[in-house]
């Protein structure tokens, strides 16, 4: 506990990832609020997309309500249909397997990497190599379901081997739609995450690296399914200047003007903020370096990390010493987390079928992460 004061430099309470909310935030708030354009409509939505478009290289950004929904209507736009298979990380937050439910599909579960946390190449390819080339597609011959979508997550924003998996991926024609929900400016060589797949998508949550306080986008390079994704997380309004004609069963999925001024002011702040948490987790290397039974996690080699959350792994697999750690820095208010129970151990989950997880179970018994707030850099 010494160490984490020592880095964070203060006796307060230290939350794990708190918001920075600025005079630009609030004076783009009040605009937006001042113009009445507050909902689905106005010109912050279209300026915060077009804004994240060009940080990330996408050619469509498609603003919508949370993260959640972007990853939903992602998976129908690469074709998952009702009684598929999409392949997912075991390790991940709730929403990636539930993003695969609401789209009427089945989460089959593959194991992680212990360098990079997220979805292991080596485990998909194996995965993959199980199933039944057919006319229709991949079909898992245990199933007879049609593997539809491989969905590999970018872990506290440290870049997973998407180069590597989305060969494995098109090797076996399986399109990659990329949960890259907390790793907006994290990037693989000069390309930046959630633009390796067919799709796409980020997060704006109250936690994340930029908020928008509750937010999504869908990223592609696609031209048609840009402009698909866009009439579809609309209710799939026809344009006309006074008539409600609609031409699919669609979602009200939009997001609000009043949360993209918010977006667009964080944006101004972005790289600022990048720099402030990459050097928190030099100040966490350096500080865990000389202390016995802890690993820094660093970013993957050849990737750069936004370290949405820093983390340390303890040199054991015994998920009471982590309970332990993790008891003592709360009860010190030093707000502390492990990662995320696995998603087939949930009750929802329990019956779908997985691989061999035992990374993915070594790593939720050993890793925590530590306050990564922007501020607490010196």
């Amino acid at each position: 506990m010494a160490t984490l004061r020592g880095v964070v430099g203060t006796d307060e309470f230290v939350g794990l990832h708190t918001p920075e909310i600025g005079q630009i935030d609030r004076a783009l708030v009040d605009e937006c609020l001042v113009s009445t354009f507050v909902s689905s409509v106005g010109p912050f939505v279209t300026r915060f997309e077009a804004e994240i478009a060009e940080y990330t290289g996408a050619r469509h950004a498609i603003a919508v309500s949370n993260g959640t929904s972007a990853l939903h209507v992602a998976l129908v736009l690469a074709d998952v249909r009702r009684d598929d298979e999409v392949i997912v990380p075991s390790l991940s937050f709730i929403a990636t397997a539930n993003a695969v439910s609401h789209a009427g599909a089945h989460p089959v579960f593959v194991d992680s990497d212990a360098a990079t946390l997220g979805m292991s190449t080596s485990a998909l390819a194996d995965m993959l190599s199980t199933m039944a080339p057919t006319d229709g597609g991949l079909m898992n011959p245990r199933t007879g379901r049609r593997v539809a979508a491989i969905v590999p997550m970018h872990t506290l924003g440290h870049p997973v081997d998407i180069v590597g998996i989305c060969a494995v991926a098109a090797r076996y024609g399986v399109p990659v739609v990329e949960d890259a929900a907390e790793s907006l400016g994290s990037f693989v060589g000069e390309r930046h995450t959630g633009t390796f797949g067919r799709l796409g998508v980020l997060s704006f949550n109250g936690n994340k690296i930029v908020t928008t306080g509750g937010g999504g986008i869908i990223l592609t390079d696609d031209d048609a399914l840009g402009a698909l994704a866009k009439s579809l997380t609309t209710t799939a309004k026809v344009p006309h200047e006074w008539e409600f004609e609609h031409d699919a069963v669609a979602w009200n999925y939009r997001m609000p003007n009043i949360n993209a001024a918010l977006g667009v002011a964080q944006l101004t702040k972005l790289e600022g903020f990048v720099d402030a948490k990459r050097r928190l987790a030099a100040n966490y290397r350096a500080a865990f370096a000389d202390v016995d039974g802890f690993t820094f996690l660093d970013e993957p080699e050849g990737t750069r990390s936004n370290y949405w959350l820093a983390a340390v792994r303890i040199d054991t697999d015994d998920r009471a010493d982590r309970d332990r750690l993790l008891r003592a820095a709360n009860d010190d208010g030093v707000q502390c987390r492990p990662l995320w129970n696995l998603l087939s151990e949930q009750q929802m989950y329990a019956e779908c079928e997985c691989g061999d997880l035992s990374t993915a179970r070594a790593l939720v018994d050993s890793v925590i992460c530590l306050p990564s707030s922007p501020r607490l850099a010196s």
